[in-house]
């Protein structure tokens, strides 16, 4: 088997949906029986921590991360104890995957004020650990910037399976990766992570962060999400991604990183219909070279060429389709055409 970034076995994750539980239970025992090394569950709406229950009552081995859990969704303690909770349910197989999100659904979406996101961020990922570590024996008050407790009238919590819990954080811009790479025990790069973003700008930051921060390689993992459309005909997969370019190129905090790959127009474009609540409707205003950018696009053999530059940098991918306005029926060819890509 080829090496990744490290020169160790190349690894893969998948993602686990909120289905009907009996049938999370299959999907997740089929990703162990794979050799798959884990699954993630995304926070949209949800608590990420709920699919990733029933994954682990089906499971040995595979390891359980959430994919990402939204910071300011929730209280820090909420947070630690879903991981302790987690963690134990698992017997020792959770990683918390944190993330700042943006401001349309940070404050727009879960009503928590105002924030400085690193700062936020950075914050909850202390108080987080703090918990974590002495929730069984004693908890020291922590004051900070956006969360301040007492924790006077807590009674000790049970212990632990593990006083510390991997903490990976997302990113998608310089200053947010830095963190990750300060802080974190691994780096998950954002689905938006183009072939060039990763490889050019993001790798050398990583390695730069490592470095100012005193941390050798080893002591991260990076796990990158690439899209991809493997479909022989081209056209079908073009249209197929489509709309997920444009639900994130209408993000209006996303707008200079687009504008940093040279679609800057299209993206204020693809603004107006998100704002409206209409994504579809500001589809054609992606053209094929911006789903090309971000998406690997093409049969099997052309997929693997354009990811393969990104084993650079990654220990790990979690190689996922374009979902947006996709039928189930397309949902499931795409995922089986990416279980051949990941065992061939």
């Amino acid at each position: 088997m080829t090496k990744n970034a490290v020169g160790e076995d190349r690894r893969y994750w998948s993602l686990v949906p909120v289905v009907e539980a009996s049938l999370i239970g299959m999907i997740a025992k089929q990703a162990e029986e794979q050799g798959l090394e884990g699954l993630f569950a995304p926070q949209v709406y949800g608590p990420p921590f709920i699919p990733l229950a029933a994954a682990a009552t089906t499971t040995e081995s595979i390891k359980l991360a959430s994919g990402i859990a939204i910071a300011a969704a929730r209280s820090p303690t909420e947070t630690a104890m879903a991981a302790l909770d987690m963690d134990r349910l698992s017997s020792g197989r959770f990683i918390l995957g944190l993330g700042t999100s943006v401001s349309a659904w940070t404050s727009g979406l879960f009503g928590s004020p105002p924030i400085k996101p690193l700062t936020h961020l950075r914050e909850t990922v202390a108080a987080v650990r703090h918990i974590i570590a002495n929730s069984h024996t004693h908890l020291e008050p922590f004051n900070g910037e956006y969360f301040s407790a007492d924790f006077a009238e807590i009674s000790q919590c049970p212990p632990p399976v593990r006083e510390t819990i991997p903490v990976w954080i997302a990113a998608l811009r310089e200053k947010l990766t830095r963190l990750a790479v300060d802080i974190g025990d691994g780096v998950i790069g954002h689905p938006m992570w183009s072939v060039e973003w990763t490889t050019q700008t993001m790798a050398p930051i990583i390695l730069d962060q490592l470095q100012k921060s005193g941390r050798d390689r080893a002591e991260i993992d990076v796990n990158i999400w690439p899209w991809v459309a493997p479909n022989p005909n081209e056209k079908e997969a073009l249209d197929d991604a489509r709309p997920t370019i444009a639900f994130y190129a209408g993000i209006a905090q996303y707008e200079s990183f687009f504008a940093a790959h040279g679609f800057e127009k299209e993206a204020q474009a693809c603004q107006k219909g998100v704002q409206r609540g209409d994504f579809m409707s500001v589809v054609g205003e992606v053209p094929d070279e911006m789903v090309r950018c971000f998406v690997a696009i093409g049969d099997l053999d052309a997929v693997r060429e354009r990811l393969e530059p990104l084993w650079v940098i990654a220990d790990s991918m979690c190689i996922v389709p374009p979902i947006y306005a996709m039928t189930p029926e397309k949902q499931m060819y795409y995922s089986g055409e990416i279980g051949k890509l990941i065992s061939g």
